[in-house]
């Protein structure tokens, strides 16, 4: 397995596998990295000749300034993981080398930047606009592989490929959880043991959301139910638990749904705080 810093050399190895013919699978991740991304890899070897992994934190898609300093570092041990999982190569740039000077490109996604993540993170999509069409024009994959956990990210995304035609095959892959139903993310580590005790029933609320629909009710009804669910513990203002949204949305466009679900695919979103974590987590049906 290589393991590269610079686009250059990034670049010079990929277009030699390219000449000799070779597919490349690519899934681009901020390291920390779990079972789901290796889910990923895997998938991503299978379905081509190289598998490419990036690991870059990218600081344009943070709003948080002590978000982006607690985001979880591992570099080694995420390459530990990626060896067995069968990863070719690993591009792991520092800032300096994908930022150059701060990019003055601004991508604007319409909609999708008004509801759930675009609302309550400005800024962010444009950030990983940017991080992904950098890095799909560095690696120039056949396919990327992304989790559908982070379902909004993956709408942006298509939509940017389609609209710049991008060359390559967008691979939504099902989102994995623990045991406990809770979705995997680099951020559980930070989780403290009360907090992580607590942190599977978010993915119970939205089990709870889905039946309440599914059962015919409205989506006021639904978000009280879930309100209750959360107000009724006191363990979760212990954990110094906290709503963002939660919202049912359309599957295709993400805006919310005012009434009742209709025909086509629903998603529930919810993002929230857990002992000062943000989580965030969704169902699709």
């Amino acid at each position: 397995m290589h393991i590269f810093n610079t686009i250059s050399e990034t670049q010079q190895y990929l277009k030699a596998q390219q000449r000799a013919g070779k597919t490349i699978g690519f899934v681009p991740t901020m390291g920390a990295l779990h079972a789901g991304h290796i889910s990923l890899i895997e998938r991503a070897k299978t379905e081509n000749d190289v598998a490419v992994c990036s690991i870059f934190v990218n600081p344009t898609q943070f709003n948080n300034p002590d978000d982006l300093k607690k985001y979880p570092r591992t570099l080694e041990h995420d390459c530990e993981m990626l060896l067995p999982a069968g990863c070719d190569l690993v591009f792991a740039p520092s800032a300096e080398e994908m930022y150059p000077s701060l990019p003055q490109l601004r991508m604007d996604f319409g909609t999708l930047e008004t509801v759930m993540e675009g609302k309550f993170r400005p800024g962010h999509f444009n950030g990983v606009g940017i991080v992904v069409s950098k890095l799909f024009n560095i690696v120039k994959p056949d396919k990327a592989y992304f989790g559908l956990k982070d379902l909004q990210q993956m709408a942006v995304i298509r939509r940017m490929v389609q609209e710049l035609s991008f060359d390559l095959e967008i691979i939504p892959c099902p989102t994995l959880r623990e045991t406990d139903g809770l979705a995997m993310s680099s951020r559980n580590t930070r989780l403290s043991s009360e907090a992580r005790a607590l942190a599977p029933q978010i993915y119970k609320a939205l089990n709870l959301a889905k039946e309440k629909l599914q059962s015919g009710a409205s989506v006021i009804e639904m978000q009280a139910a879930v309100n209750e669910h959360f107000t009724n513990n006191p363990e979760f203002e212990r954990a110094a638990f906290r709503m963002e949204y939660f919202e049912a949305a359309d599957f295709d466009t993400l805006l919310p749904i005012e009434a009742k679900i209709a025909d086509g695919k629903t998603a529930l979103c919810i993002a929230a705080f857990l002992g000062g974590v943000r989580l965030i987590d969704n169902i699709v049906f």
